[in-house]
């Protein structure tokens, strides 16, 4: 598709999780198309790897951070008389940064489109063997920053549990929580050290009753990588999970109540 066939506007483009195979025929085209391209690199990270090939696949990109995405009134200067590409790992309506992109659009009369791209979410839902319709609020285990500590995440967590639900729990990508720098990851073992911490805080606060202090004999799911050759999936109690190394990019499930299937397929999972 030539720049001549696309209208001008700002277009949103999901890429797919973690494999640009995973990235549509028309997410290619419309990308190629675009007069220029720029590759979102704060909400979710692409492998290096995957990087590396883009360029192939699209053409010539640039990085946008967060204070562009944030603060981005130069990408649509661009975009109001000529066709902008901001290319998103996953489906990039999953994310507040790009609902609010489209209402900024909106407001400065820039045409706002979106290529819908396959979700990390769902997927992960799906190779976790568990029941969509059982899935409660989705929770992000953040970097803690100096002394704070939020235990909000554990708590949602936990009500989630009460509630006979499971939870899909994602991983920080940015230590420092400003969005400038390249991605950084979460480890496994840095996550369930999170919670434990939250755990002790909760257990220590009159205002937050029955948080279960044990959260490493909790049950888990971790899924690494998800969407690529390395793809992983991993079932054992939190504290067994926290032990497995390698893997970039990583997300939990936290079962509540499972149903017999539900149980057999957890233990299908189960590192050998």
């Amino acid at each position: 598709m030539a720049t001549e066939d696309i209208s001008p506007g700002l277009w949103l483009i999901g890429i797919g999780p973690g494999d640009l195979g995973h990235m549509t025929e028309r997410a290619k085209s419309i990308a190629k198309g675009c007069s220029k391209r720029y590759l979102e690199g704060y909400t979710a990270v692409l492998p290096k790897d995957q990087e590396d090939l883009l360029e192939a696949e699209v053409g010539t990109w640039e990085r946008l951070m967060r204070p562009s995405v944030e603060d981005p009134g130069g990408l649509l200067d661009e975009a109001r008389d000529k066709p902008v590409a901001l290319m998103v790992v996953g489906d990039p309506m999953q994310a507040t940064t790009h609902i609010d992109l489209e209402a900024r659009c909106m407001e400065q009369g820039v045409s706002f489109e979106v290529v819908p791209g396959m979700s990390a979410t769902s997927l992960a839902v799906s190779l976790s063997g568990l029941q969509s319709y059982k899935f409660g609020r989705q929770v992000t285990i953040p970097y803690p920053y100096g002394q704070y500590l939020a235990t909000s995440p554990l708590e949602m967590i936990n009500a989630n549990r009460n509630s006979g639900l499971h939870t899909l729990v994602l991983l920080d990508l940015d230590p420092t929580g400003m969005g400038f720098d390249l991605p950084t990851p979460m480890s496994p073992e840095q996550a369930v050290s999170v919670l434990e911490r939250m755990s002790k805080r909760s257990q220590e606060s009159e205002a937050r009753e029955g948080i279960d202090a044990d959260v490493r004999e909790w049950e888990g799911i971790l899924l690494s990588d998800i969407g690529t050759s390395s793809q992983r999936v991993s079932s054992g109690s939190l504290d067994e999970l926290s032990a497995i190394e390698g893997g970039y990019v990583h997300t939990f499930v936290i079962p509540s109540n499972m149903s017999d299937n539900e149980k057999e397929a957890f233990c299908r999972r189960k590192e050998s």
